[in-house]
């Protein structure tokens, strides 16, 4: 039976591959090799991976539902945004169509019901969707600012020899550039990715919980990013500028997740154990 549902799906599958396999190429080639956006084959990857672990309940939620006309128009503007993104040399509209593609091919073959199962894993490919250059040098330079500004006055109380200029940082006898792959705005957006993907995953009851962390995702970002260009600076300092761009320069940015990922957890943890404390008031003023 489940075989059966795959074939349904094959000449669909196919379809899309002709559409977007030259598109992937060219990410891959070009933007998606830089470290910059890293992130996008990432968040594909993940996105197909949720896609293949909500199959079943997918195909269970569109039993004996109707399928829904609204797939067509959204379908048409799929195709639209991809012929006018490739012809055009505009990625965000030429990736960023294969969102609607998907989302108008699961209407008309399964119908409401089963998108709302595949909603999240849909709506997380908008983080592989590459934007426009202005708008991120637009949003990227004043957020290297903030990073550098913080991870200076950071170093200065803890008794380091740091200056810094713009979004240069001079600590003792080395210059470092923030670049954009240290405080960008493709950084915030994985870590927001990442954050989204942990509350999708952990699925927790409270909104309270939910909305909480959503919001502090954006500070918990802004946080990693310091902690990376503290660490980029302090390695520098103490073995040299080799080490700083070598090995050890990825290996910043594994803390950087890594950082992002336990700030996560940890914050999640406090607003469960305040929320656990406002519904005992709760309960402690009802019987009261």
């Amino acid at each position: 039976m489940m075989h059966k549902k795959m074939t349904h799906w094959l000449p669909l599958i196919i379809g899309l591959a002709v559409l977007y396999l030259p598109s992937l190429y060219d990410l891959f080639t070009g933007i998606w090799s830089s470290d910059e956006q890293m992130h996008g084959p990432i968040v594909l990857g993940i996105s197909l991976w949720l896609i293949k672990r909500n199959w079943h309940a997918m195909e269970l939620a569109a039993q004996n539902r109707q399928t829904s006309n609204w797939g067509w128009p959204i379908f048409m503007l799929g195709l639209l945004l991809y012929t006018f993104g490739r012809s055009q040399d505009i990625l965000m509209f030429e990736i960023g169509s294969v969102i609607f593609l998907l989302i108008g091919l699961v209407l008309l073959q399964r119908g409401t019901a089963a998108l709302k199962v595949q909603w999240f894993a849909l709506f997380f490919m908008v983080f592989m969707v590459p934007l426009p250059g202005t708008v991120v040098d637009t949003v990227t330079m004043p957020m290297k600012m903030a990073v550098s500004y913080v991870a200076e006055q950071v170093l200065f109380w803890a008794g380091y020899p740091i200056g810094r200029n713009g979004v240069i940082l001079q600590i003792g006898q080395y210059m470092l550039l923030v670049a954009d792959a240290c405080a960008g705005l493709h950084t915030l957006l994985t870590l927001e990715a990442l954050g989204l993907l942990y509350l999708n995953l952990v699925r927790r009851d409270s909104p309270f919980r939910n909305v909480g962390l959503a919001i502090l995702i954006v500070p918990i970002s802004f946080t990693a990013n310091v902690i990376r260009v503290i660490s980029l600076s302090l390695i520098t300092y103490h073995w040299g500028d080799a080490a700083g761009q070598g090995f050890l320069h990825k290996f910043a940015g594994m803390v950087l997740f890594l950082s992002a990922l336990l700030l996560i957890i940890g914050f999640d943890a406090a607003l469960h154990k305040f929320d656990d404390i406002h519904k005992q008031r709760q309960i402690n003023s009802s019987i009261a």
